[in-house]
């Protein structure tokens, strides 16, 4: 962890640059002070075909991040991180924010370790790297 996932609706999906956004989005996590083990990174973004925008009325679109942590970071670690991801996301959107409607959004979703199961040999590697 963590999983960080784009939700972007296919009218504006073409023109968003995501690879460039998920190579960004995991620049910032790795920057984050070793709260997030780079082995453990995750991004991805997800083409919505079907969905609705307020009335439904003009060719809105939107860009909905999630987070997903496991527990223990503190209130800080998750306030900067956020900060950091927002800011992101709303550079990367600045020109298509200008030329059209468009919201953007972010949560942090923190779960207990309960529940999850994991195996995961990328972490030896960034481990003996010294990263």
């Amino acid at each position: 962890m963590p999983h960080l996932t784009f939700e972007c609706t296919d009218n504006i999906y073409d023109a968003a640059a995501l690879p460039a956004l998920l190579k960004r989005a995991n620049e910032v996590l790795i920057s984050q002070g070793g709260a997030f083990p780079t082995g453990g990174i995750r991004s991805r973004a997800i083409r919505l075909t079907d969905y609705c925008v307020a009335d439904g009325s003009a060719d809105d679109a939107f860009v909905h991040a999630t987070l997903k942590i496991g527990s223990g970071r503190s209130p800080d670690a998750k306030q900067r991180t956020g900060d950091a991801l927002f800011r992101l996301m709303t550079e990367h959107f600045a020109d298509l924010y200008a030329l059209r409607g468009l919201a953007l959004s972010l949560e942090i979703a923190e779960f207990s370790e309960a529940g999850t199961w994991k195996q995961n040999n990328i972490h030896a590697r960034y481990k003996t790297a010294g990263a």
